[in-house]
C-alpha cells in the first residue's frame, strides 16, 4: 500500500513538472511569435524623404503630419512619424540633407523603405544640378532601393516664379545622370577591377529614368505658405502615397 502511494505521488510530481515545462515553452513560443509579428508589421512601411539641404523636406514632413505651416530649421537628425493612408500606416522619415549626416540616416532606415521621395529645390536646380544628380544616382544605386522600391522625384517650391517644372527638371537630371554614369564607369576602369559598379539604365543607351527597374515618378509641389487660409500644394505627393500604401 505504501509503495502504491509513493508511486502515485511520484507520478503526480512528474505530471506537474511536465505541465510546468509545457507552460513555460508555450510562453516562450508566444513571445517569439509576437516579436516576429511586430517586426514584420513595422518592416517595409517607411517612406524616406531625402534630398539636399534646404529643399523643403522638413516642411513637407510637417505638412504630412499636421497639415499646417511650421517654421523649420536645417535638420541635424531624422524626424519620424506615422500617417494613415488607405487604412494602412506609413512611417514618414525625414532624413537630413547635410552631406555629413544623410548617409548615416539613410543607411539606418533604408532596409524598411516602402518608397523613396527625393525632394528637389526647383528654383536652384540648374545651379545645383551636379550635386542633385550625384546624390540621386547614389540612392538609386543602393541595393535596397533597387529592389523595385518606387521613387518619387518631388519638384518642390513650385510657387516661386523662377521654379522649373518637373518636365524640365527630368530632362536636366537625365542629361546629368548620363554624364555621371560615364564618369563613374571610367573611374572604375582605372581602379580596382574587383570593385562593384552599379550601371544604371541600359548599356549603349543614353540614361533615361524609364530604363530603370524601379518605378520613377515626377511630381510638383510647394509647402511654404504661412497663410492658414491657403493650403499648400502637396496633392500629387498624397496621390503617390495612396498608390504606394
Amino acid at each position: 500500500m505504501e509503495k502504491q502511494i509513493k508511486s502515485l505521488l511520484e507520478q503526480s510530481g512528474n505530471s506537474q513538472l511536465l505541465g510546468l515545462l509545457v507552460a513555460v515553452f508555450a510562453i516562450i513560443i508566444t513571445l517569439v511569435l509576437f516579436v516576429v509579428w511586430r517586426r514584420r508589421k513595422s518592416a517595409g512601411q517607411g517612406i524616406l524623404l531625402t534630398g539636399l539641404s534646404d529643399t523643403g523636406k522638413t516642411l513637407i514632413y510637417a505638412r504630412l503630419m499636421c497639415s499646417e505651416f511650421v517654421r523649420t530649421y536645417t535638420s541635424v537628425k531624422e524626424n519620424t512619424g506615422d500617417i494613415a493612408v488607405n487604412n494602412s500606416s506609413l512611417r514618414i522619415v525625414d532624413i537630413p540633407g547635410d552631406e555629413r549626416l544623410r548617409g548615416k540616416y539613410f543607411d539606418k532606415y533604408k532596409s524598411s523603405a516602402k518608397g523613396l521621395v527625393y525632394v528637389i529645390d526647383s528654383v536652384t536646380i540648374q545651379k545645383e544640378i551636379r550635386d542633385v544628380a550625384e546624390y540621386l544616382y547614389n540612392l538609386l544605386s543602393d541595393p535596397c532601393i533597387q529592389k523595385n522600391i518606387p521613387v518619387l522625384i518631388l519638384c518642390n517650391k513650385q510657387d516661386q516664379v523662377m521654379a522649373k517644372g518637373c518636365a524640365v527638371i527630368k530632362t536636366l537630371l537625365e542629361k546629368e545622370m548620363n554624364l555621371l554614369r560615364m564618369t563613374k564607369t571610367s573611374q572604375l576602369e582605372t581602379t580596382d577591377a574587383l570593385s562593384v559598379n552599379v550601371f544604371l539604365g541600359r548599356q549603349g543607351k543614353d540614361f533615361e529614368f524609364s530604363h530603370l527597374d524601379s518605378q520613377i515618378d515626377f511630381a510638383n509641389s510647394y509647402a511654404f505658405n504661412k497663410d492658414p487660409q491657403t493650403a499648400a500644394d502637396i496633392e500629387e505627393l498624397n496621390k503617390w502615397l495612396q498608390k504606394v500604401a
